[in-house]
């Protein structure tokens, strides 16, 4: 029988009168790809130190795999990958060196380290020192690191930060082959373009507490207003911005209206973005 990869039911952690998280609930399935939104100082970075076992709530209840982290962690931890948004690689040893030493540490005797290489696309740089390696190399290096024991859940905390369009387009589609494989992926991120791509679901985090989730999807349709957007020129040769939305009563007369009595140069439609809702529902943007 299948069950949730994560459930977090009323968790609460503080740090002396500071209440980091305020008594969150939520579940992650297996196989999901579970994006965690929120800005910076809103409760992420501890609701993966607790998901993690690297600190326990304070209050309620974490369970992940099907075991409690409080009692379990240990047994959790061998079967999790996690990448943070800051490196902690071995700096003068070689890429291929830094996989290896973390394959002996979590005790896996088989695995393709070329292959793992290959896949972030680092190959042919796997033997020089990570020192001379660039952030962005850095980064998808601590991708590759963090799928060394082929994990059923996978924490990743900004994977595409630093990265060319090119580099973050591949360790996107290594993300989507790990969902692909089976594993569950918690995803962290300040790209809301990359949450909404990538994610089955998402939870918006603002001052400790879940204040949606939902599929990207159905939040934009619950919160978002679809628009008309077109450009005109004007008798003077000016361009001009017009805005339709496309959920009123006139919408379609609005339209016919448009197109008869202006010169259109162009149009599209556009859709309300996870951060505008994220700014409808708290009043502050996601990067503040």
């Amino acid at each position: 029988m299948s069950i949730d990869a994560i459930v977090v039911e009323n968790a609460r952690y503080n740090y002396g009168d500071i209440q980091a998280v305020k008594g969150i609930t939520f579940q992650v399935a297996e196989g999901e790809i579970f994006g965690f939104l929120g800005p910076n100082g809103a409760g992420k970075s501890t609701t993966i130190k607790m998901l993690t076992g690297q600190i326990y709530p304070k209050q309620g209840k974490i369970t992940v795999l099907g075991l409690d982290i409080t009692k379990k962690s240990g047994k959790i931890q061998a079967q999790i990958g996690v990448c943070f948004e800051r490196t902690n690689l071995y700096e003068q040893m070689s890429a291929i060196e830094n996989l290896k030493l973390f394959a002996k540490l979590f005790g896996v005797k088989k695995f393709d380290a070329d292959e793992l290489i290959t896949r972030v696309g680092l190959k042919g740089r796997e033997k020089d020192r990570v020192s001379t390696f660039s952030k962005g190399m850095k980064q998808r290096l601590m991708v590759a690191r963090s799928l060394v024991n082929k994990p059923k859940i996978l924490f990743l905390d900004e994977p595409t930060e630093g990265l060319d369009p090119t580099s973050a387009d591949n360790i996107r589609h290594v993300i989507l082959e790990e969902r692909e494989r089976g594993a569950t992926v918690f995803l962290t991120t300040h790209d809301m373009l990359e949450a909404d791509k990538l994610s089955d679901r998402v939870a918006f985090i603002n001052a400790g507490e879940i204040v949606a989730l939902d599929t990207p999807y159905n939040l934009k349709q619950r919160y978002g207003k679809r628009a008309i957007k077109a450009q005109i020129r004007t008798e003077n040769g000016e361009l001009e911005n017009r805005e339709i939305y496309m959920d009123n009563t006139n919408t379609a007369n609005d339209v016919h209206a448009l197109f008869k009595n202006e010169k259109v140069v162009t149009i599209h439609s556009e859709e309300a973005s996870l951060e505008d809702i994220f700014m409808q529902i708290t009043g502050r943007g996601l990067t503040g």
